[in-house]
């Protein structure tokens, strides 16, 4: 028993040391072009934040350039080839652009509410 315990706590500090912290359950991802409008900039910050807000270090958020290479190269791993605000966790994905669309201008409120509903089941 403590021997188990010496190894967590040692593994846990390893981790924080090295700056490996634990790689979280799911990730978001925004996926836009060069061109965009108010509504699509408005979407990525308001999901940038929810995540920060609701999830902490659970959920992660990344942003990609469709029009750039490593977008391009991210959207072919995950067959995404157009906007699309997408939740990936181990091999469930959500789709959120609909809801991120929606929301995220007229109610930023209900946004979070709904990104909350969609990512806390996959946790």
């Amino acid at each position: 028993m403590l021997l188990s315990c010496s190894l967590l706590i040692i593994a846990s500090l390893t981790s924080f040391v090295t700056g490996n912290p634990e790689k979280p359950k799911a990730e978001v991802y925004y996926f836009h072009f060069n061109s965009r409008c108010v509504t699509c900039r408005t979407v990525e910050s308001e999901a940038r934040e929810n995540v920060e807000i609701l999830f902490g270090r659970e959920v992660s958020f990344a942003s990609f350039n469709l029009d750039e290479p490593a977008g391009r190269e991210k959207g072919n791993e995950l067959g995404v080839s157009s906007q699309m605000l997408l939740v990936v966790s181990e091999n469930k994905r959500v789709d959120l652009t609909i809801e991120g669309f929606i929301y995220a201008v007229s109610n930023p409120d209900m946004f979070r509410k709904k990104m909350e509903d969609k990512i806390k089941p996959l946790l």
